[in-house]
């Protein structure tokens, strides 16, 4: 029997966080943070568009952002490394 964890990486889900922003519906004037982590699949995402549709037709906050990290956004070789360091005044 295979593990939860590993049966969602077998079929391509990995863990997602995700930022919202949002406008409090009783103060219009301010904006409130709220981080969800769940398991989902690059690049379509379709439990973070489930989410967010459920939150646009049954919350009264307003969405003013969604920033999203996954382990497909950013992979390691990606990066290199720079010999050297500069200095900005």
């Amino acid at each position: 029997m295979i593990d939860g964890f590993y049966a969602k990486h077998l079929h391509g889900q990995k863990l997602m966080t995700a930022e919202v922003l949002y406008w409090l519906p009783d103060h219009p004037n301010l904006l409130q943070a709220f981080v969800w982590q769940c398991y989902d699949q690059y690049p379509g995402f379709p439990r973070l568009n489930g989410f967010l549709g459920y939150w646009t037709q049954n919350i009264d906050a307003r969405l003013h952002k969604v920033t999203v990290a996954h382990s497909e956004l950013f992979k390691p070789h990606e990066l290199r490394l720079i010999d050297g360091l500069y200095r900005l005044q």
